[in-house]
């Protein structure tokens, strides 16, 4: 009786694991898709995904549609007046021995007259977001990525609000334009060029480099240890402050009321309208 028992339950193992072997994809990863219509009554589209390449593509479209290769489960939902992609791992992959070499990827592509907010959280991966050109740039209400660790490259985006925070990593961006502009960076590369617009950013330590076409607003720059390299416009009008508690700031723009030394640099450019804070708490800021 005991062999008995013990051979159902051999069979009943055996069936489990051959019957769910198709669900689980043993031998590779899947490509998947999925779709949501984006009315006018969609305000967020929020995208949840962990370590994986994304690329974000707009297009002529009515809709929003997704296309993964990997062996996380997606899903696209409609929550009101939200969108949301989500990729999750699946409770149990299998051994997926031909897969492990293949990298994720989920593309999304959605609509370039959409105007409204996303939402961006990524684990650890890469990220990929470019407008169709710069005198044609993807435009939108607001725009807040959160990454863990990985690479972001962004560019020809026009964006009100424009928040970032990153855990490390390396950040490009190419030509944006934004009313407000925060960055929260723990370490890392930051390479910022062609952007116009207010700019805080909170480094604790890495490079930073920015580059502004046009100084319409305030800037904002705190750096616990690294380098940073401020490029503005020659016909800037600006107010300096800055500070450096171990390392220097130099600075290629003759001030008026100039005063303070490498460590501390006052004073006024043109007719000094909006405001620059630099502080560097052990680095270098170089202005020119």
């Amino acid at each position: 009786m005991k062999r008995i028992f013990i051979l159902l339950l051999v069979i009943t193992g055996v069936y489990i694991i051959f019957n769910q072997s198709f669900q689980f994809n043993w031998f590779g990863a899947g490509i998947t898709d999925g779709q949501a219509a984006i009315s006018k009554n969609i305000k967020v589209i929020k995208v949840d995904a962990g370590s994986v390449s994304t690329e974000i593509i707009p297009e002529d479209r009515p809709d929003l549609k997704t296309v993964y290769n990997g062996k996380q489960k997606l899903t696209v939902t409609e929550k009101g007046n939200m969108v949301v992609v989500t990729l999750k791992k699946k409770w149990f992959n299998g051994f997926n021995f031909l897969s492990f070499s293949e990298k994720n990827k989920l593309k999304i592509y959605l609509p370039k007259d959409y105007d409204r907010s996303m939402v961006i959280d990524i684990g650890s991966g890469s990220l990929s977001f470019s407008g169709a050109s710069k005198n044609t740039p993807m435009k939108l209400e607001e725009l807040s990525i959160d990454i863990g660790s990985g690479n972001i490259h962004l560019k020809n985006l026009d964006v009100k609000n424009f928040t970032h925070e990153g855990s490390s990593g390396n950040v490009s961006i190419d030509t944006l334009t934004t009313k407000t502009g925060s960055f929260d960076f723990s370490s890392g590369n930051l390479n910022i060029k062609h952007y116009k617009g207010a700019l805080e950013v909170d480094l604790s330590s890495g490079r930073l480099k920015v580059q502004l076409d046009e100084l319409t607003d305030f800037v904002k720059i705190d750096v616990s240890s690294g380098m940073v390299d401020l490029d503005l416009p020659d016909d800037a009008d600006f107010t300096l402050n800055g500070e450096a508690d171990s390392g220097f700031i130099t600075n290629d723009f003759p001030l008026t009321s100039n005063g303070g030394s490498k460590k501390q640099i006052h004073g006024t450019h043109g007719t000094g309208k909006h405001k620059i804070d630099l502080d560097v708490s052990s680095g270098i800021i170089r202005i020119f």
